[in-house]
């Protein structure tokens, strides 16, 4: 009798890359929040990235905490968070997975408003080789 498992299930990196994206995503989303609110208002604080988190001054800081260990930022006590050079680099390298998935949505026909969401989980769980053929396809399509 035939195996009826999946040959896929015997491969784990799919689900070693899933979790690695989850693990990332709060840091990639943080880092690009932080360097959005330098460029608009020339500071980031932690009220401020509660209100565009939609979280709690709490949770922030227990994040820009994680961030901090982790080499991504520097921050002091009632201070502004700056970005390390490796959280501006992520947060750079984030920005533009979104812009090219947010392109690809919108060249594919969906809403623009429905892209923007869809963009913002997408953009964290794609490799470079999907990157690359979302990139080809956007340029086919517009």
């Amino acid at each position: 009798m035939p195996s009826r498992r999946h040959p896929d299930l015997d491969v784990p990196e799919r689900f070693v890359t899933t979790r690695r994206a989850h693990r990332d995503e709060t840091a990639e989303d943080y880092v690009e929040a932080i360097d959005q609110l330098i460029a608009q208002r020339g500071e980031a604080r932690v009220g401020e990235l509660g209100k565009i988190m939609g979280v709690s001054h709490v949770t922030v800081t227990r994040i820009i905490a994680r961030l901090q260990r982790e080499g991504l930022v520097d921050t002091q006590p009632r201070r502004p968070i700056t970005l390390t050079p490796s959280g501006k680099e992520m947060a750079e390298s984030s920005r533009a997975r979104h812009e090219l998935v947010l392109a690809f949505l919108i060249a594919a026909g969906v809403d623009p408003r429905q892209a923007q969401i869809d963009a913002e989980g997408i953009e964290h769980h794609v490799s470079d080789e999907t990157l690359d053929a979302l990139r080809r396809l956007t340029r086919s399509l517009q």
